[in-house]
């Protein structure tokens, strides 16, 4: 791990009902269960977060491949949904990219997605592990 060129840091206590603080101090958050898993969702959630920085990271990768590719984005927004899902006794994830483009032809849109879920960490973090899938709006 030589070529590390970032680490990022949080502290955590109390899992799901507790807090989560980056070293830093920009991220400073309570976390709750979210009514659906019987909490009161007066928190923000590890799905939620996971979303935020996938949906980040993705959308850099995008960039970079749309750039590679010579392709202008034009206004673009992606969404991203972690599903937390019974995986009988515990749970897994899975995901959905949605991404909102309205100057893309479709098909070039869908190949872009595809292009940037090879190179983007966090796909590659999932990858073989978590079902991605890939929408265009």
């Amino acid at each position: 791990m030589s070529d590390i060129v970032y680490s990022a840091h949080a502290h955590t206590v109390g899992g799901r009902g507790g807090t989560a603080k980056t070293d830093d101090g920009h991220l400073d958050v309570k976390l709750a269960y979210p009514p659906a898993l019987g909490g009161d969702g007066n928190g923000t959630n590890p799905e939620q977060l996971f979303a935020a920085g996938y949906g980040a990271c993705f959308t850099g990768a995008l960039g970079f491949v749309a750039k590679q590719a010579g392709v202008k984005l034009g206004e673009h927004s992606l969404d991203v949904t972690i599903d937390l899902i019974k995986d009988a006794p515990t749970f897994k994830i899975g995901a959905t990219l949605t991404l909102n483009a309205p100057d893309l032809d479709k098909a070039v849109a869908q190949d872009l997605l595809e292009q940037a879920h090879e190179v983007c960490p966090y796909s590659k973090a999932t990858r073989g592990n978590v079902e991605v899938k890939l929408v265009v709006a």
